[in-house]
């Protein structure tokens, strides 16, 4: 690259249900613009996803509990393309999209362990590997019991890993939760679990 040459730009991909987003996405979101030095981190809530066996929540208040979630995450942006997009959401239509408007970009997809080791079985999993840099959150797991996640070889060189402290949070805990009329702070921030409440969403499961 020339001294006048135009800087790249590093722009994140995390794409999720986010049915509600909790803390440990958050946690993931500022990791992920920290360590791999982001211009731009893409909060994508899904669309109709392919993989999930349960109805989600309507788009627009997954959006809006992106929305408060994520504020406080420096250059996050809430992207609503995929909930725009007719039929099943496929993460590497998402790429493409992206590549086409900024074509100079270089994209880096964020994704939790346990997404990481299901990529194979994701439609057109080699081409996502091909279109953007794979950066997988390894959180800390004292008890060795499950192996952390290993990129297949000869793709080695696409993957990145991303370091996160333990969380065990998951949204299908803080849903049970909510249905139970349990407290969900502070698995997820104040402004969601008011707008979790206002809406009543997850009353029953």
């Amino acid at each position: 690259m020339t001294e006048n040459s135009p800087m790249v730009r590093r722009m994140g991909v995390f794409g999720g249900a986010f049915d509600p987003p909790h803390a440990a996405h958050v946690a993931l979101a500022q990791a992920a613009v920290d360590q791999l030095q982001l211009d731009e981190l893409r909060i994508i809530p899904t669309g109709q996803a392919w993989h999930k066996s349960r109805a989600l929540s309507a788009a627009h208040h997954r959006l809006a509990m992106a929305q408060l979630a994520f504020s406080e995450v420096s250059r996050a942006v809430i992207d609503p393309r995929e909930t725009l997009r007719a039929g099943p959401t496929y993460t590497v239509d998402t790429l493409r999209e992206l590549k086409a408007q900024w074509p100079d970009a270089e994209l880096f997809l964020v994704l939790g362990e346990d997404q990481a080791h299901a990529l194979p079985s994701w439609h057109e999993w080699q081409e996502i590997v091909r279109l953007a840099i794979i950066c997988v959150a390894e959180r800390e797991n004292m008890s060795g019991s499950k192996p952390g996640f290993i990129a297949p070889g000869a793709l080695e060189s696409r993957f990145r890993r991303l370091y996160l402290p333990a969380m065990p949070i998951s949204a299908t805990d803080i849903r049970a939760r909510i249905s139970a009329h349990m407290s969900v702070v502070p698995l997820v921030f104040e402004p969601v679990a008011r707008y979790i409440d206002r809406h009543h969403l997850y009353q029953t499961i």
